[in-house]
């Protein structure tokens, strides 16, 4: 037994690439299972069908296909073929539930991408998408009996939903989706790459009818896990497109512009108002002052005449000293009114400043945008695919550094840190807006080759922990530019979050670098 199966390693060959979609995300973690009946060390049957991940050792399939392994466990060997690398595994069967045609399977050697459940439901005449392993497919282009254990992509297969149905007393949905034998136990997704349900059955086309195809439904599924006691991935929020959520993101940011702009011209027009009521209110101030100046020099001019008038007065009268007082007293108040007279006020409204009126939207102060703080998903602005967060917990520092433990690196007036994980196989890009107190995680879910290249270009990102070091930043700013670079230029998940100042507890956890 030993020896078959070495045997069908070697002749195990490297996938296809995969694109990044959202249905070719959910592909890597679609596995055909192939089931070898043995005896006395001969092969004497052989079967195969589809089935998903929903834990990274887990596989989901219809009872049906592993029925024999079920049988005769002794007999019969269960093989597991994923989509991409070099190598099939063995598997292991640990609960079957034949009533709703489920199994669920373990393996080791391997961590798969986990599948997400819709708890939600489609739609009438909803685009739906099937992945498995047709065996009319593989009859036509299989070579030998190792074709069946070679890693290669699952082959995908568009529908409309067509109706709930009851099937021998299992709740199913019915789909367009063109399958056949071998995708039994695959997924039906949605078009982000949500599991609505397990592929198990077709009609029979007799005399020309349009065949329809059965889905074990996902809240059956879900029971079945649940009984099983395995954890599941599940989502509720609705489907859209990235170009949808782009689309959205646009309309937001110009409707953030044109409010910018609004807001500028209602300041600007405040201003100008200020400005007005500021140049009235001078003039005002201007003209008395005038007033004042004019008032006063009249006064002096009035009463440097007087006093000229008595030095003449005192003069005829032969008091000289006296007369030569008085007139010198008259030619300094006559003096005083014309300087008085020549020194009042002008007006000159260009050296009017008037307070500029504070936006109502200003800018959340820094001090504000630190510190420990709860993130709140925004769901109308996030695009959910697999990922069911509510909230996340930081607690931002000076200089970018988050939880205590991850530098961040800036970003224009943003913080920012792309995580390459080492066993999952997705990417995150994380950023930190402290003006809006804005959190975002933007999600890219990449092949293995794909993640390999990130891999290798994180290694040369040296700096991890927390550092005051400015140039240390810098150098981790260019080494993100050259991770973002080799992301593809569409991401599959974005998750954006409002953040608050957070209630003392413990401190969040670690991120994965």
């Amino acid at each position: 037994m030993t020896r078959f199966w070495l045997f069908l390693l070697l002749l195990a060959a490297f996938p296809q690439a995969a694109r990044a979609d959202d249905i070719s995300a959910s592909a890597r973690g679609v596995v055909r299972i192939v089931t070898i009946a043995v005896v006395d060390d001969e092969v004497v049957g052989f079967g195969h069908g589809s089935g998903f991940a929903v834990a990274p050792n887990r596989i989901v399939t219809n009872a049906h296909v592993v029925e024999l392994a079920d049988r005769y466990p002794g007999n019969v060997v269960i093989g597991i073929v994923p989509s991409e690398g070099d190598k099939s595994y063995q598997g292991k069967l640990i609960a079957i539930d034949q009533q709703r045609d489920l199994a669920l399977i373990e393996f080791s050697g391997l961590r798969l991408a986990p599948l997400t459940l819709f708890t939600g439901a489609p739609g009438d005449g909803e685009a739906l998408i099937a992945l498995g392993y047709p065996g009319n497919v593989d009859l036509a282009t299989a070579r030998s009996a190792a074709d069946f254990i070679t890693p290669q992509s699952p082959v995908r297969s568009q529908g409309g939903f067509a109706g709930n149905r009851t099937l021998q007393g299992v709740n199913v949905l019915l789909h367009t989706a063109s399958i056949a034998r071998g995708n039994s136990g695959g997924p039906l997704l949605d078009r982000c790459g949500r599991v609505l349900g397990v592929n198990s059955a077709i009609t029979r086309g007799d005399e020309g009818d349009s065949s329809f195809a059965f889905a074990i439904a996902g809240r059956e599924l879900a029971a079945f896990l649940q009984g099983a006691r395995q954890p599941f991935a599940s989502v509720s929020v609705p489907c859209t497109s990235v170009e949808e959520q782009m689309a959205q993101e646009r309309s937001a940011e110009e409707k953030a512009r044109l409010d910018a702009e609004a807001l500028a011209r209602t300041d600007a027009a405040k201003n100008a108002s200020a400005r007005e009521d500021a140049i009235s209110q001078a003039r005002a101030r201007n003209v008395v002052a005038r007033e004042n100046y004019m008032a006063g020099a009249a006064v002096l001019l009035v009463l440097g005449a007087l006093a000229l008038g008595g030095a003449g007065l005192l003069l005829s009268r032969d008091r000289r000293r006296e007369a030569i007082w008085m007139a010198a007293g008259g030619g300094v108040l006559m003096l005083g009114a014309v300087a008085l007279f020549l020194s009042r006020p002008d007006f000159d409204e260009s050296k009017i400043v008037s307070v500029p009126q504070a936006s109502a939207l200003a800018a959340v102060p820094n001090q504000a945008a630190l510190g420990r703080m709860v993130c709140k998903l925004i769901p109308e602005r996030s695009r959910v695919t697999v990922t069911a967060i509510d909230k996340v917990d930081l607690d931002i520092g000076a200089d970018g550094c988050i939880n205590g433990r991850t530098q961040y690196a800036e970003s224009g007036t943003h913080w920012q840190r792309i995580l390459v994980p080492g066993q999952e196989q997705s990417v995150s890009v994380l950023d930190y807006d402290p003006a809006t107190r804005t959190y975002t995680n933007t999600r890219y879910l990449l092949s293995s080759a794909q993640m390999t290249k990130a891999r290798q270009l994180r290694t040369g990102v040296p700096l991890k922990s927390c550092s005051a070091d400015q140039a240390a930043r810098a150098n981790l700013a260019t080494q993100q530019q050259l991770l973002r670079a080799a992301l593809p230029p569409l991401y599959n998940e974005k998750l954006v979050y409002s953040c608050s100042p957070a209630a003392s507890g413990p401190p969040p956890a670690a991120e994965e670098q």
